[in-house]
């Protein structure tokens, strides 16, 4: 006789680790996409060990059940939101960091650990990992779906680049080892970095290990007006030439800086002429192991803004610049308080940023919706809170918008991921040949298409 899906879930992690119906509170149901209504899925599982989580999949594929991974929930591209038919695999009960490895410089970590405990552990040794996507209990685990990135993601990279290794669970059931403990690795084919960024449609990773590095013990943060976006956006190659290694270097409309200062009641000293002249602001980070090496940096960063034609400069240090620091990060939550309709990450190379923005919003003033906001400016990652309330209207925003930073030599998402958000666009935008070797490495990881059916590929593809 045929076992029923939810005895073969039951007897893998246990009764009181699989939720079904009223069990399943609504958190389960949604990430903090702005779009999308939540789906409450049939089940929800709270594995604790990677065999588990493999066994779990090779049940979901035996019914033809869809799967959901869910790390923290603080996706903004729906990559979370299970099928109400589906079984969701939180990873909250997997959130142990195994080890911290000075010597080696790297942390291996279960895939619900959150970016501040790991945080915490790390400190302890003198490191860091430099991942700070700007939600500190965002999980390990949700950041390589996405492949998030982040302010920091100027020096350091995003999510790929200090990710050495992974343990993933398939949905046939088996437990694969990627890379490890090494930086260099020309064995075979690339497996970590297929699965990296692929939003839970190919394998589950069940065990991380990432790269760390020393945590320095001075920093500062420069506050820069300009008079208008383009001044902004032509000094940021300027700053990124300059040798001071920025390892955050942001920008922000005046609009977005005054909301955020409003919201996170922060005050930055900036005298009114200034604020009533300037229109945008540039966010640079220096960090050092020296403080006069340090000074040196903002000295001569001073010089080159000045000559740049910069309004002025302020240098944060302490309490007031980690303020300025976590509200920028909370911007998010700025535009979402605001009422906006959706947020977007789109990247383009940055010296076309300008470019982008400007074209940004003369769609959006065609279609009669605003535009307002901010960005990693030393990487191109452009974010915009769009307000627009019509659904139909949006979309078609959305899509010339996305388009249009495409034909920059742009992608739509830097960092949050396509999820159920942005796949529509993407398949619609993409090079069919390229959306063709898509398919097939989706059929050789799952050819059952359980895993996140309607994420990265279409429902139409997924079929």
């Amino acid at each position: 006789m045929t076992t029923q899906p939810r005895d073969d879930f039951v007897a893998i992690v246990g009764a009181g680790d699989l939720l079904t119906a009223e069990a399943i509170g609504p958190d389960y149901g949604h990430d903090e996409a702005l779009v999308g209504a939540p789906v409450t899925p049939a089940y929800v599982a709270r594995p604790q060990t990677a065999e588990q989580v493999a066994a779990l999949l090779a049940a979901a594929t035996e019914h033809r059940i869809p799967v959901t991974a869910r790390g923290s929930g603080t996706g903004l591209s729906g990559g979370a939101r299970p099928c109400p038919d589906g079984l969701l695999i939180s990873f909250e009960r997997m959130n142990a960091v195994l080890e911290v490895d000075a010597d080696n410089q790297v942390a291996v970590v279960q895939p619900g650990v959150t970016l501040a405990d790991l945080d915490t552990a790390t400190a302890a040794a003198g490191l860091v990992y430099t991942v700070f996507p700007g939600e500190l209990s965002a999980s390990v685990g949700g950041n390589v779906g996405t492949n998030a990135g982040g302010m920091r993601a100027v020096k350091y990279g995003v999510t790929r680049h200090n990710v050495l290794g992974l343990q993933a669970a398939l949905p046939t059931g088996e437990l694969i080892r990627t890379g490890g403990k090494v930086t260099k690795l020309s064995t075979g084919y690339d497996l970590t970095q297929l699965i990296i960024g692929s939003e839970g449609t190919l394998a589950l990773a069940t065990e991380v290990t990432v790269r760390l590095y020393p945590r320095l013990a001075h920093s500062a943060t420069l506050l820069v007006p300009f008079a208008d976006l383009p001044a902004v956006l032509q000094a940021v190659p300027a700053v990124v030439r300059s040798g001071a290694d920025p390892d955050i270097l942001e920008y922000v409309d005046n609009l977005t800086l005054a909301a955020i200062s409003y919201t996170q009641n922060l005050s930055l000293g900036i005298p009114d002429g200034i604020r009533d002249t300037a229109q945008a602001y540039l966010v640079i980070g220096v960090e050092n192991r020296d403080r006069d090496r340090l000074d040196g940096d903002v000295a001569m960063l001073g010089e080159l803004l000045d000559s740049l034609g910069a309004l002025d400069l302020y240098v944060l240090e302490g309490n007031s610049a980690h303020a300025l620091i976590e509200a920028r990060e909370r911007a998010f939550w700025t535009a979402k308080a605001a009422g906006a309709h959706d947020v977007i990450d789109v990247v383009v190379p940055r010296t076309r940023m300008h470019e982008f923005f400007t074209r940004a919003q003369e769609l959006a003033q065609a279609a009669g919706a605003g535009v307002v906001g901010c960005g990693h400016a030393g990487d191109g990652n452009v974010h915009l809170a769009v307000f627009c309330a019509d659904d139909d209207v949006r979309h078609r925003l959305l899509h010339d918008i996305f388009a249009g930073a495409m034909t920059l030599g742009g992608a739509i998402s830097g960092e949050h991921g396509l999820g159920r958000v942005k796949t529509q666009h993407f398949t619609e935008l993409e090079d069919p040949v390229k959306l063709a070797v898509l398919r097939r490495i989706k059929d050789a990881f799952d050819p059952a298409r359980i895993l996140n059916p309607g994420v990265v590929l279409n429902e139409r593809d997924n079929r």
